[in-house]
């Protein structure tokens, strides 16, 4: 298996969004790689692949997928499999990542992150998707860890546990959302520190910070806010736990400028070095 995704990659970097083509296009944008949504570029009609190509030479790239549906019963879309793989091939990004969820059932495509249940037969679903994918791109994947509003009363472990034991039976790896285990944590009552020492450490590769909404009864996975101070201080955890990898923003509605982005990274760069200095 191929690609960088076996070895950790430190940095911080933001979402490519179409708003701020422009500034990575005719400017320096302090940044160390750039994060894109698979899809936007895979599909008849997506965003201008020159474009992407163009930034590129600046600046490593990372896909980020939406409609894998890794947790579908149905097995995964081949066709969507094997445009990723062109994709893959043509970027050499330097992750290709998906959600823990399901997406997609007889053909049809929710364009929503649905939940999984915790149970034994979702982990053998999730396996064998994962390790199909994988073995089709050949590049080892990252799954993130979804935001959720419900829990199954069939659950029969937690979702770290859930993670643990998907990367132990795929050799896959984390994309690790702090954001949202936070709003997890809160939706659900569980303690977020729990969830960060239950996740295999090593498996993180990445690190995904963002903002959220304040819902009627629970908190709501936007994108549309700044990082709040409660996310900062659960990545400052997990920087403590689980040492440098890569970090980004994401930032996918009511996008600012640029500049109000790279601020915010200044802040993780802040808060990672902050825990290095701590462990020399």
């Amino acid at each position: 298996m191929t690609g960088n995704s076996d070895a950790t990659i430190q940095g911080f970097g933001l979402g490519l969004r179409t708003p701020h083509y422009q500034d990575f296009l005719t400017g320096t944008v302090p940044v160390d790689f750039v994060e894109v949504i698979s899809e936007n570029f895979m599909i008849d009609g997506g965003k201008p692949r020159h474009i992407l190509d163009q930034i590129r030479e600046r600046h490593p790239v990372a896909l980020h997928g939406v409609s894998m549906s890794v947790g579908s019963a149905d097995g995964l879309d081949h066709g969507y499999l094997h445009r990723l793989k062109a994709l893959a091939d043509h970027l050499d990004p330097l992750f290709v990542s998906d959600h823990l969820c399901w997406t997609r059932i007889e053909g049809f495509n929710s364009h929503d992150l649905l939940p999984l249940p915790y149970t034994d037969e979702a982990l053998d679903i999730v396996c064998a998707n994962i390790a199909l994918a994988q073995d089709v791109l050949q590049r080892t994947m990252l799954i993130e860890n979804p935001s959720t509003y419900l829990q199954f009363t069939a659950d029969s472990m937690t979702e770290w546990q859930f993670l643990d034991a998907m990367c132990d039976r795929t050799g896959c790896a984390l994309l690790l959302d702090v954001n949202n285990i936070y709003v997890g944590a809160v939706n659900h009552g569980f303690d977020p520190i729990a969830y960060l020492d239950g996740v295999p450490a090593d498996r993180v590769r990445q690190i995904h910070l963002a903002g959220h909404s304040q819902g009627k009864d629970r908190l709501i996975d936007t994108h549309d806010q700044p990082v709040p101070p409660s996310v900062w201080a659960l990545y400052a955890d997990a920087c403590r736990r689980i040492g440098p990898v890569a970090t980004m923003i994401e930032r996918d509605d009511d996008i600012p400028p640029l500049a109000e982005l790279l601020a915010e990274l200044d802040i993780a760069r802040s808060l990672a070095s902050d825990d290095r200095k701590a462990a020399a």
